[in-house]
């Protein structure tokens, strides 16, 4: 494999893609009945993250960019809840859920980051 490319220099984007291959693994254990529901909700809603970003840095202006980093932004926002809902549904243990939503606020941060440098 060459050298990275683009979105995969991104600190943001590595730990994106770091958080969605940790989301797929956690929701492994899920109730069947919830692989078109919560399972498939929260697997996309991670996964836009880093797709997202991937998006954006392929577009040509810093204006596009900033509009995919946004939508990833809403994207964990929309994980935050769904992990919280799980959690409460006693689909995650506490242990994992404070992991992952650790894992969460630090690409949300890092997220904004990059927002905030991109105005």
């Amino acid at each position: 494999m060459g050298e990275q490319v683009g979105y995969k220099k991104l600190f943001v984007w590595q730990k994106a893609d770091q958080f969605a291959f940790e989301i797929y693994g956690a929701s492994e254990g899920f109730p069947r009945k919830e692989m078109f529901g919560l399972t498939s909700q929260l697997r996309r809603a991670a996964l836009s993250i880093p797709t997202n970003l991937a998006e954006g840095q392929g577009r040509q202006g810093r204006k596009e960019f900033r509009q995919f980093v946004n939508i990833a932004l809403g994207s964990a926002t929309e994980v935050e809840y769904l992990l919280d809902f799980a959690c409460r549904l006693k689909y995650l243990d506490e242990k994992a859920s404070i992991r992952l939503q650790g894992l969460r606020r630090e690409v949300s941060s890092l997220l904004w980051k990059l927002l905030q440098s991109l105005s």
